[in-house]
């Protein structure tokens, strides 16, 4: 079973706090991302939070993300978002139906929609970048 297969199974067994925290947990164990990464260029449009996301291409071509967020239930749907694409190849990427992926955390029922608005965005985002970068 994959980390998000684990994710999803815990997630399904928790109350909503637990949830909450479970995404709390989760934002905490995202890798740092340098301030002078928080720019204009990789900030997320239409956050209710500030949300930067920032890829990075590893040596045999797979992609790694840095993201943060200034708020903690944010950057644990962020961790979320990158669970499912992270050090993936740009072709995993793009076939990679990341909303589908996360149907089962039931986000926009379990979250307020300010918490929720983003994501779309996001994961444009992270498909744009790999379409992008499969094209160069």
């Amino acid at each position: 079973m994959s980390k998000i297969d684990d994710l999803i199974e815990e997630y399904e067994f928790l109350e909503a706090d637990d949830r909450y925290r479970l995404l709390i947990d989760l934002g905490k164990q995202l890798d740092v991302m340098p301030d002078a990464l928080k720019t204009d260029a990789t900030l997320v449009r239409g956050c209710s939070a500030s949300v930067w996301v920032y890829p990075t291409q590893l040596d045999d071509g797979r992609l790694h993300f840095l993201a943060d967020s200034n708020a903690a239930i944010t950057k644990g749907i962020i961790a979320l978002v990158l669970e499912t694409v992270q050090d993936q190849t740009t072709e995993q990427i793009r076939q990679t139906d990341i909303a589908a992926v996360l149907e089962p955390f039931d986000l926009k029922n379990q979250l307020s929609s300010n918490r929720t608005q983003g994501i779309p965005n996001m994961i444009a985002l992270i498909q744009d970048t790999a379409s992008r970068l499969d094209q160069a």
